[in-house]
């Protein structure tokens, strides 16, 4: 009877294992098309000479937060360089050493931490 249990046991961890390796495998090829998908139309874009397209620059404010006492947080902008710009590829996935250019408008929008190092033996 036990074994019996057992056996049964071991052919639900075999079938369940392969099942989670079919999963993996399709979430592999998506995402793979995905990405040769995106691919095709950052080319496809690039080669309809249209100024810009895909290529963009986003250019932003740039924010500083700097700690103040009583774990407050000071915000301004810089002062040596108040704008920013980053170029960026309209895509879902980074291209020819650009980033998306939704997650570069979403980088711009949280300021860059401040950090205050004391000199040594202060």
């Amino acid at each position: 009877m036990c074994a019996a249990k057992l056996r049964g046991y071991t052919e639900q961890v075999q079938l369940m294992h392969a099942y989670l390796n079919r999963i993996v495998y399709a979430l592999l090829l998506l995402l793979a098309l995905a990405y040769g998908y995106d691919y095709a139309s950052v080319r496809r874009r690039i080669s309809a000479k249209k100024p810009g397209d895909p290529f963009d620059v986003v250019t932003y404010p740039h924010l500083l937060a700097i700690p103040q006492k009583g774990n407050k947080v000071d915000y301004e902008f810089d002062a040596q360089s108040p704008m920013e710009s980053d170029p960026c590829v309209h895509s879902l996935f980074p291209h020819y050493g650009y980033a998306p250019c939704w997650y570069v408008v979403r980088r711009s929008k949280s300021p860059t931490q401040m950090t205050i190092v004391l000199p040594p033996g202060f």
